[in-house]
């Protein structure tokens, strides 16, 4: 894949503002998008399984919920060190690598007739997405042409959209009740893998090319604040994407029990309802990017966070119809963040793009899963309609945005 460059050799350290939209290298950011949606779609696959695995290997549900441990410590807690790692040794051709470990975590699932095996399986498919989310980032980014927030919405979307595919493929192999099927989904990763080759040569260029530029790529990675400030600024992020995530685990996970319960609707009617959700969710995360490249990604996180306060409030209280009507507002308004929070982190530490990727991935992965976790135990303990009414003041968070300092430069 070729580079485009919007500045001749002569113009020495183009400011970002600066940055011509023919720079965005578009085939590598809709490259690694479809990496990323191969990779997310191997992710969801993994506990749509459970069922089969469950009945062929006669496991428990304390097993099950060890599968899914090995998978979150592998997927989650490793890739900030992956990313801090390749920021200071870059390897163009990891991705390639992370897409081999994931292709040998599904070829051995498929095979797997004793449970350590299938630990083993799920450990393996973590960490080809541990691998894979920080350097795809960064990859996101170098081909972004000073488009930021459009490259990482158009990559993180991918993800979306392989995180909804993983369930309705499975459901074919749930159909025919036969774990050896799971091997036809090694075609993913080898797909991915031949993507990311591709990518991989184009990144170890890039690199070439930076590495002749030492002035301007210093010039990109200077970090604009002092260290206790960009440390305050993360410990804020880290809690709007806490509450982000929380409340997307609590209509993700929840949202069709609470349907069933309050409105005593069939299970094909509340699942329609959460597609709606879903699909505001992605159409959210598309949007959040660009918009975050026009007016700033402070001004995003104030109303992607805090703007999905009043819908979220009106929610317990809401008919059938405005139910909806809100769900698919809160989907577009809070899914919106996840780019212009990813990105002002990255703009916080130029100089450790694949750590703050990593971190903040693995953190929202790791967040989503434990507030599935926790609700469904409140839950069982109260109602579904509490955790509803609690979750929804989870927005309000959205106020701690007044402690970000500004760090983009205004758009001209």
């Amino acid at each position: 894949m070729s580079s485009a460059t919007a500045t001749s050799p002569s113009t020495p350290n183009p400011a970002p503002s600066a940055v011509s939209a023919a720079a965005t290298v578009l085939p590598v950011i809709l490259a690694v998008s479809s990496a990323h949606l191969l990779n997310d779609t191997i992710q969801s696959l993994l506990p749509a399984l459970y069922p089969i695995l469950k009945d062929e290997l006669h496991i428990n549900f304390s097993q099950v919920g060890l599968i899914t441990l090995a998978f979150q410590l592998t997927a989650s807690i490793l890739q900030p060190f992956v990313g801090l790692f390749t920021d200071r040794h870059p390897q163009p051709f990891s991705l390639a690598t992370g897409m081999v470990f994931t292709l040998t975590g599904v070829i051995l699932l498929s095979v797997a007739h004793t449970f350590p095996l299938v630990i083993g399986a799920a450990a393996l498919i973590g960490f080809g997405s541990s691998i894979f989310h920080p350097e795809a980032s960064r990859v996101a980014r170098l081909a972004s042409g000073g488009r930021h927030g459009f490259a990482q919405s158009l990559f993180q979307v991918g993800g979306n959209a392989g995180s909804a595919l993983g369930p309705l493929l499975a459901s074919v192999i749930i159909a025919h009740r036969s774990q050896s099927r799971i091997a036809w989904f090694s075609l993913l990763p080898l797909v991915g893998f031949l993507i990311l080759t591709r990518v991989g040569a184009w990144y170890r260029d890039r690199l070439a090319h930076l590495k002749r530029s030492p002035a301007a790529h210093r010039a990109a990675t200077t970090a604009p604040l002092s260290t206790g400030r960009v440390v305050g600024a993360i410990a804020v992020l880290a809690i709007l994407i806490f509450s982000k995530y929380f409340y997307l685990a609590c209509l993700g996970s929840y949202y069709t029990f609470y349907l069933i319960d309050t409105f005593h609707v069939s299970v094909q009617h509340a699942q329609l309802l959460l597609f709606l959700f879903l699909a505001a969710v992605a159409a959210g995360t598309i949007i959040g990017g660009p918009v975050g490249d026009r007016i700033g990604r402070k001004a995003v996180i104030w109303v992607s966070i805090l703007g999905a306060a009043p819908f979220a409030l009106l929610l317990p209280y809401a008919s059938l119809f405005w139910c909806a009507v809100l769900t698919v507002i809160i989907g577009v308004v809070l899914a919106s963040a996840f780019s212009a929070i990813l990105v002002y982190a990255q703009e916080l530490l130029p100089n450790r793009v694949g750590l703050i990727s990593g971190l903040f991935f693995g953190f929202a992965f790791g967040m989503g899963g434990i507030g599935s976790a926790v609700l469904g135990r409140l839950a069982d303990h109260t109602s579904i309609t509490y955790v509803f009414h609690l979750c929804a003041y989870l927005p309000l968070l959205g106020l701690l945005t007044a402690l970000l300092p500004d760090v983009t430069r205004k758009p001209a």
